[in-house]
């Protein structure tokens, strides 16, 4: 998870009991926070300073688990494999973008699956190399 992504949360201790992942999260950032957020017996905060070191330990952690990423710069540093976006039938006018950094790049992608959900719609997509 990216910093920007973490700071999206107005209680970063509200993960430990809101949060839909419950597992060690790995975030990606150089302004470590001075008090680490509330954990819990699932979730557990390790902070680093590059994607890759995110994604390494993440692995480790994970064994032969899947690894779920969460924010946009994994996907210019080519370690994504699969993306999952979430619809929810609200337009905003302002908010966090998290595909900015990617800038000219092209990343070209396959819909392999759909899921709605009540008023939420999710779309899987294979990232094409």
């Amino acid at each position: 998870m990216g910093h920007r992504t973490f700071q999206m949360a107005s209680d970063p201790d509200s993960y430990a009991d809101h949060y839909e992942f419950q597992v060690p999260l790995f975030i990606i950032t150089e302004q470590v926070p001075e008090r680490k957020p509330k954990e819990n017996s699932n979730i557990s905060f390790t902070f680093v300073d590059t994607v890759e070191a995110a994604i390494q330990q993440a692995k480790q952690a994970a064994g032969e688990k899947e690894v779920t990423v969460v924010g946009g710069p994994n996907v210019k540093a080519g370690l994504v494999d699969e993306l999952q976006i979430g619809i929810m039938p609200i337009l905003l006018g302002k908010g966090q973008r998290h595909f900015e950094h990617l800038e000219d790049m092209q990343i070209m992608l396959k819909k392999t699956k759909i899921v709605e959900t009540g008023q939420r719609t999710d779309i899987w997509f294979t990232v094409l190399k």
